[in-house]
């Protein structure tokens, strides 16, 4: 299939680049199939064939998954309306940085970034404004000796220069007239090309529900539906996945959640609504309602919990 061709190739990528990558998630519906780690830095990640299949809810949840896993979002592809994604190009789908497999690679592997922005209108760059006020000045131009010679307004060239992106061709003048780069790379992993969503909280629970009393001890949690787990927790410093159900369709999770809570250094739960004991499924806290609902503190139910 397409679709494991393409995920072997980005797994490939990340270890080459010396990443931790977690198990594939396959259930759903899902926002992500990866996450990926190294040194401090943590990547989720969504692979399609077609980066137009990803929808606007499905991005929106990625992004604010990646906030409250303080991780950067990141989708790979290989084409984009049925035509192939260029190689250092990076796509923009619903806010989010989309690339090919090669750009990643560049990135990653060669520490070489894209720097080109690709859109239906062309391809766009991103100027250093304080570098080309510099060269302007130092070759003696006003704003409208500028103007002049590249065919647009003073305005125009007073935007370039307090950081408005330009065309390619534009920036490709640019630096044949000054004869110096001038354009910026772009940082997939810190660039971003939106302001974070607004997200909030998940919405206060009754006190009989374990997301209800997990919030009454303490925990800020926070819902997805397209992850194996359903919130994300967050007491004090630590970072906490979890899933709530019966044990038939929640411990099936288990193992899944806390692969990916070693990749993002968190720690993983499982609230079961039909067992009334505690045990560990390899870094997972396996924990029924009634003994859940015995623990006074926040503080309490970290101790249970693998670290």
């Amino acid at each position: 299939m397409v679709q494991e061709r393409l995920i072997q190739t980005v797994v490939a990528i990340l270890i080459t680049a010396g990443f931790d990558v977690s198990e594939r998630c396959t259930q759903r519906p899902r926002s992500f199939d990866l996450l990926a780690a190294d040194r401090g830095r943590l990547v989720i990640i969504k692979v399609v064939s077609q980066i137009d299949s990803v929808s606007e809810e499905v991005a929106t949840d990625l992004d604010a998954m990646a906030h409250h896993l303080k991780a950067v979002p990141i989708i790979i592809g290989e084409r984009a309306r049925d035509v192939p994604l260029e190689r250092s190009a990076v796509y923009l789908r619903y806010g989010l940085f989309a690339v090919s497999p090669s750009t990643l690679y560049d990135y990653l592997a060669e520490d070489i970034p894209p720097l080109v922005y690709a859109s239906p209108g062309g391809l766009y760059v991103n100027i250093d404004g304080h570098r080309l006020h510099q060269m302007r000045e130092a070759h003696t131009l006003s704003l409208g000796d500028l103007a002049h010679l590249l065919g647009v307004s003073r305005r125009t060239i007073s935007k370039y220069e307090s950081g408005m992106g330009t065309t390619l061709e534009m920036a490709l003048k640019l630096e044949e007239l000054f004869d110096e780069p001038i354009v910026q790379p772009i940082d997939l992993f810190m660039d971003r090309p939106h302001d974070l969503p607004s997200v909030t909280a998940i919405e206060e629970s009754g006190a009989g529900t374990p997301a209800g009393y997990l919030q009454s001890i303490g925990l800020e949690l926070h819902s997805f539906r397209r992850a194996p787990f359903q919130a994300v927790a967050h007491y004090d410093e630590t970072m906490i996945l979890a899933c709530f159900g019966p044990a038939q369709k929640t411990v099936k999770r288990a193992a899944l959640v806390g692969n990916l809570s070693q990749i993002a250094r968190a720690r993983s739960l499982c609230i079961l609504s039909d067992y009334n004991k505690e045990k560990k499924i390899g870094k997972t806290l396996i924990i029924g309602e009634e003994r859940l609902y015995s623990l006074e503190e926040g503080s309490d139910l970290l101790d249970l919990m693998p670290e």
